[in-house]
């Protein structure tokens, strides 16, 4: 993978640009679906799409633990639909524990995988507020909406994602910025790290590797001029295919400077959450290059287990 990153994009932590491109980087499937297999999972999606209306104006009105529940199912449904299979791995130090929970990001399938696996609230690009059915689902599930356009709302994002981290509640945040193929990932942008710090939160690391069999596959991978529905199309096309979710050990907080304004400012790098973003990085980087299914971290193969999904 090769590719040039512009300065400017570089200036902003929320928009970098990664070296992956469908003409690069996306491979045939090791085994394609049918033409019926294929239409079979477009009108599943489909209908998990319709059924996702009304359900975008009730869960507003449900209780928070409601919402979770109602929103992971849906999520499930919608990855089954489109015959992808979801794995997950957690270490027993990460059960049932709240945090930021950081991931590499390969697809736009990433936060339905998150949202099915563990409630969270998703840290998600403004666009998404305004798409049909699925602007109000996401909005719906608690998301916190940032805009990476405008570089001085980073310090009222960050100050937003430690007030709901206080309250015990987990917040998904992708801090590449950006996709990747799934063969290897980019830098972790450290600003929403502090959000960490100033909650006394700790990170849990997360791994995502999407498979065909036992091979690492770029079929549902969404990156650089790639379409919605060209990904879309090549996940519902490619048999076999699943995603491993892997919860590493939490990463404790380092201690939060005394006054803010000892801060360096955002999007400066502080020490301290650089130091968070590098770790963080660091196990998910170890994971990926791993080789079976004894993840970084991790003490038994026995605890993965498979989502009806």
């Amino acid at each position: 993978m090769s590719g040039v990153v512009s300065s400017a994009a570089q200036l902003n932590p929320w928009r970098p640009l990664g070296p992956c491109s469908p003409a690069a980087c996306v491979e045939v499937p090791a085994a394609a679906a049918g033409a019926v297999r294929l239409m079979a999972r477009l009108s599943a999606a489909l209908l998990v799409v319709v059924a996702g209306v009304p359900l975008s104006f009730a869960i507003s009105w449900m209780t928070a633990a409601r919402r979770a529940a109602v929103i992971r199912a849906w999520a499930r449904l919608m990855l089954r639909a489109l015959g992808l299979r979801v794995e997950v791995e957690i270490a027993p130090e990460a059960r049932n524990r709240g945090g930021l929970v950081v991931a590499n990001h390969i697809s736009w399938l990433d936060p339905l995988v998150i949202a099915a696996t563990m409630p969270a609230r998703p840290l998600a690009k403004r666009e998404i507020a305004g798409w049909p059915v699925i602007g109000r689902l996401v909005a719906g599930s608690g998301a916190l909406f940032i805009d990476r356009e405008r570089l001085y709302a980073l310090p009222a994002t960050v100050a937003a994602v430690a007030a709901v981290l206080r309250q015990g509640d987990s917040v998904v945040a992708f801090p590449e910025g950006t996709t990747w193929c799934g063969r290897g990932m980019g830098r972790f942008r450290p600003a929403v790290f502090q959000a960490a710090i100033d909650a006394g939160a700790p990170v849990l690391p997360a791994t995502l590797r999407y498979r065909e069999g036992a091979e690492i596959s770029t079929r549902a991978c969404f990156v650089g001029d790639d379409s919605l529905l060209a990904s879309l199309l090549r996940v519902a096309a490619t048999r076999h295919l699943a995603v491993e979710v892997t919860l590493h050990t939490p990463i404790p907080p380092a201690p939060a400077e005394r006054r803010p304004e000892a801060r360096a400012p955002l999007p400066g790098v502080a020490p301290a959450r650089a130091a968070l973003a590098g770790t963080a990085e660091g196990r998910i980087r170890e994971n990926l290059g791993a080789a079976g299914h004894i993840r970084f971290g991790l003490s038994r193969p026995s605890s993965v287990r498979s989502l009806a999904s």
